[in-house]
């Protein structure tokens, strides 16, 4: 992967268009983890994703055949899409997966908010846009700390564990980052075309890993809460959610775009908050707040009017 040539500008604070897809993305994958649990009550984690994906592939490509733009644009980047959906999708996945197997969801989620800090040390390598400042370091660690406060009880019991476990979290994370160089490569694809490029691509990757793994007989065997679940989680959380992920990428840079894996664990306890009758805790609150301030450090308009 080499470094995107031309002396480009580096990027300044996120437009406020940009933050309201940040926050509205950061709610939406936040969601996930309410259908993700339904989901895999009945359905097998890797039979899970291939659902995910194959679904909102399917979805995306009609949206594509009815509305445009032709998914011809995809094939002569047929290559990198199978890159992006093994880094971003089928990798980072299993990783996740079998981290979780070991670990609780508490140290899952801070290893997984640690992506921004991989995507700013690769963008700083790889372009010439996205380089390190002051600001986007402290307020990548400032929203780190965040959730690691947020998660509290939660993460102190995930301490435990393998050391390999930890490891297949912080690859995901690093996975993630790669992917975000890669999506940087499809200079004037629209934002559909790649969602639907990567997701048909994970879909190809997929069914022979979970025939494999699982064999056909059953994979279709469950209750209709849980397929309702799983298509609320393959057309909201990633086909829809995919859109706006690949679009923030193009408008605000792939390091901008990671700050999402931070807005995740507030938008899960929130939701729990007010639709589950979930109690906000006190560690929880002051979490929040490191992430908040985190992210307006990031965004450094305020401390230059000081």
């Amino acid at each position: 992967m080499s470094t995107i040539a031309g002396a480009a500008p580096t990027r300044g604070p996120m437009a406020l268009r940009d933050w309201a897809q940040l926050l509205l993305l950061g709610a939406i994958w936040g969601g996930s983890f309410f259908f993700a649990r339904i989901a895999v009550s009945e359905i097998h984690p890797l039979a899970l994703v291939l659902f995910r994906v194959a679904i909102a592939a399917i979805a995306l490509q009609l949206y594509l055949a009815i509305r445009g733009p032709s998914f011809r644009l995809a094939f002569p980047h047929a290559g990198l899409f199978f890159l992006l959906a093994l880094t971003n999708n089928v990798v980072p996945f299993s990783l996740i997966f079998a981290g979780q197997t070991q670990l609780g969801a508490g140290v899952a989620s801070v290893l997984n908010a640690t992506t921004p800090f991989w995507t700013l040390i690769l963008a700083n390598a790889l372009t010439t846009d996205e380089k390190l400042s002051w600001n986007k370091l402290a307020g990548i660690a400032l929203g780190v700390a965040g959730t690691a406060v947020m998660i509290g009880p939660g993460l102190l019991a995930g301490l435990g564990g393998p050391v390999w476990a930890k490891f297949a979290l912080i690859g995901a994370s690093l996975s993630y980052a790669v992917a975000l160089m890669i999506a940087r490569r499809f200079k004037g694809v629209p934002s559909p075309v790649i969602a639907t490029g990567q997701l048909t691509a994970s879909t190809i990757i997929m069914i022979p890993v979970v025939l494999i793994a699982y064999g056909p007989a059953g994979l279709l065997a469950a209750s209709p809460s849980v397929w309702a679940a799983t298509l609320a989680l393959a057309l909201l959380s990633t086909a829809f959610a995919y859109i706006l992920y690949f679009n923030l990428v193009a408008s605000a840079g792939a390091t901008n775009a990671s700050l999402v894996t931070l807005v995740v664990p507030v938008s899960a306890v929130l939701l729990g908050f007010l639709f589950l009758g979930e109690r906000l805790a006190v560690f929880e609150i002051g979490g929040m707040t490191l992430i908040g301030l985190g992210l307006i450090t990031i965004d450094g308009r305020l401390f230059g009017k000081w």
